[in-house]
């Protein structure tokens, strides 16, 4: 009898050493990949100029230690290769459903990490929510966005390839930003259309001349140009095309632009900011009555 005890208590050790075993050893395999990261996450980020990517292998390299030390810790606990496939494919087939989402989003993160639409850092926005701001991050199941307005927007890959989305930072931070005034018939054309393009150049975010600006096979003025867009019916509507150095204060830039207009507007007497002009006029059939129309319906 305390022989057979003595065999129970040896053999129930040995399965709480190896249970012991097994969690030291992922332990040992997290710590491993933080290390991992740590010495050569440099190495990395100089090889791989994007830091999408580079992110993306510093995780992988700290998934796959810790993927190290969970079949280590199986080997301890005697489970083989074997089981853990068939485990992998009961727990598949059982929630399919439920990993199909994930599956889809992180084969959709290899294409956004692949096609480069966006980095990390970059000015965006999304044009069906108008949503504008700055890349965060970029993972293999979603893009992290960090708003404007102080806010994060975590948007899934798969639904990120689906949307159109603006980059104001892509390869060229300039931004051409235009403004619609409408002067009077009455004013001196060439001195309006001049104050407005010396106003836009007195900012000092906005490009106020050198070479033009090439956008694929086309060049463009570097300098704000206002142009005559249409002679409407209360007055000459212009237009003022001028370019922002960069994208990441458009709104506070175009708030500028407009107050140095007004400014220069307002201290000269030969151009005048033209407003809706509308004339009624009244003849001796306007005030007769329409005989045909009852007292109470008048």
């Amino acid at each position: 009898m305390v022989a057979e005890g003595l065999v129970s208590l040896d053999w129930w050790g040995r399965e709480e050493w190896n249970l012991l075993f097994a969690v030291v050893v992922i332990v040992v395999g997290w710590y491993a990949g933080k290390v991992l990261v740590r010495v050569l996450g440099r190495r990395v980020a100089r090889r791989f100029q994007r830091p999408s990517v580079s992110r993306t292998i510093l995780r992988a390299l700290r998934v796959g230690s810790l993927l190290v030390g969970v079949f280590a810790a199986m080997g301890f606990l005697g489970l083989g290769l074997g089981d853990l496939v068939l485990s992998v494919t009961v727990f598949s087939a059982v929630l399919g459903l439920v990993l199909a989402p994930i599956v889809g989003s992180v084969i959709n993160g290899v294409f956004v990490l692949a096609d480069q639409p966006y980095e990390i850092g970059d000015l965006v926005e999304i044009t069906d929510t108008g949503e504008r701001g700055f890349v965060e991050d970029i993972t293999l199941r979603y893009t992290k966005v960090f708003t404007l307005d102080n806010t994060f927007l975590v948007v899934p890959n798969g639904t990120m390839r689906e949307r159109d989305i603006i980059n104001y930072s892509a390869e060229d931070e300039r931004t051409r930003l235009s403004l619609k005034i409408g002067v009077t018939y009455e004013g001196d054309l060439d001195e309006a259309r001049r104050l407005i393009e010396t106003a836009a150049g007195e900012v000092d975010d906005v490009i106020s001349g050198g070479p033009g600006v090439r956008i694929g096979s086309a060049r463009y003025p570097a300098k704000p140009t206002c142009y005559i867009d249409e002679y409407g019916d209360s007055s000459v509507n212009l237009t003022l095309r001028y370019w922002a150095r960069e994208p990441y204060k458009l709104l506070s830039v175009r708030s500028k632009v407009q107050e140095k207009v007004w400014e220069k507007l307002s201290e000269t007497d030969s151009v005048n900011i033209a407003y809706p002009h509308r004339h009624l006029v009244f003849d001796d059939t306007s005030e007769r009555p329409d005989p045909t129309v009852s007292d109470r319906e008048r």
